[in-house]
């Protein structure tokens, strides 16, 4: 029997292919709702879902009886129900590692541009305003051997760190479930409790997953915290932050700027006063967004379903309590 996957978003010819000639493929290429008939006829056949970028309900499961396993193209896995698909036996297999570089470069361009305010004077030159030379309502912040804190250290917090220290000379503190002494030794790294790292950090860099625990992490009290200096960036889930408490520290002068390229709802309401903000660099959530990355998750994605469909582990595996029940 051909097993059959279901396939939505990000996946380019050349892997559709490769999946076609191992399974029979139903691929959406602009599946905008699990309630689309025509996706949820397909998925009660399927043995395999993957794409990206769409909300799957726990319910959803019911209408998948023969799922074995769900490959997200992200790293990120909230958008999926885990403990319902581990209770169900069905694995979920995300993408981290190839992503990691690319979305430290982001972190990192949002650390420059904010301090360096590149944003603002770009829009200052194309306005025609660059009319004598640069003064000092014109300066930004030194990034060189300035104080960056980490609030997560997995893979994409410690290649910025490593960003920081090696490239710019910084003193990386980092606040983290656990402690990272190759990266303490490497990088002369030093662990801290939040609110230490807030009060004693020149940038704070947010790359901790959603999690029920890491919600709102960010508040009124956190930002109070911070050095009125401070920048804070975050490029780990919009719904970490409270966006109403970021705005008015901002606009209190409690910190001083903000990069972000996530946001609690995406994409960004045009009511926000976010974008609009002089000290504020707003990305539209581009962390992993090169054509190079894209295309090694949606492969890894590729890579990852196709192993499960065999009868074998995937490369990367996010509830392994479902692969100890099969």
């Amino acid at each position: 029997m051909t097993k059959r996957i279901v396939a939505f978003s990000r996946l380019k010819q050349p892997q559709l292919d490769q999946l076609r000639q191992e399974f029979h493929v139903d691929y959406f290429e602009h599946l905008d709702s699990t309630e689309d008939a025509t996706f949820r006829e397909a998925l009660g056949k399927a043995h395999g879902l993957i794409g990206s970028s769409l909300k799957i309900p726990a319910s959803l499961l019911d209408a998948a009886p023969h799922l074995e396993a769900i490959a997200t193209i992200s790293v990120g896995y909230d958008n999926y129900p885990v403990e319902e698909m581990t209770r169900r036996g069905i694995l979920l297999c995300n993408t981290p590692d190839v992503l990691t570089e690319t979305t430290a470069d982001t972190g990192f361009l949002l650390i420059m541009a904010t301090a360096r305010r590149a944003i603002e004077l770009a829009e200052f030159v194309k306005r025609g305003d660059w009319q004598a030379g640069i003064g000092e309502p014109q300066f930004g912040s030194d990034v060189h051997g300035k104080t960056l804190g980490m609030v997560g250290m997995g893979r994409i917090g410690a290649a910025i760190a490593r960003r920081g220290a090696l490239g710019f000379d910084m003193k990386v503190l980092y606040s983290n479930a656990s402690p990272k002494p190759a990266l303490e030794s490497a990088l002369g790294a030093e662990r801290r409790e939040l609110d230490a790292l807030l009060a004693e950090s020149d940038f704070v860099c947010v790359t901790v997953p959603l999690t029920p625990e890491t919600e709102h992490l960010f508040g009124a009290r956190e930002f109070a915290l911070m050095k009125p200096s401070a920048i804070f960036v975050n490029i780990s889930r919009g719904k970490v932050v409270d966006e109403p408490s970021l705005i008015a520290a901002l606009e209190k002068g409690e910190i001083h700027a903000a990069g972000l390229d996530v946001f609690e709802q995406e994409p960004l309401s045009p009511e926000s006063p976010l974008p609009h903000m002089a000290n504020v660099v707003a990305l539209p959530h581009i962390g992993s967004a090169t054509h190079e990355t894209r295309l090694a998750m949606a492969q890894r994605a590729v890579d990852n379903i196709r192993l499960v469909l065999k009868g074998k582990r995937p490369i990367s595996l996010v509830n392994e309590a479902a692969w100890s029940r099969k």
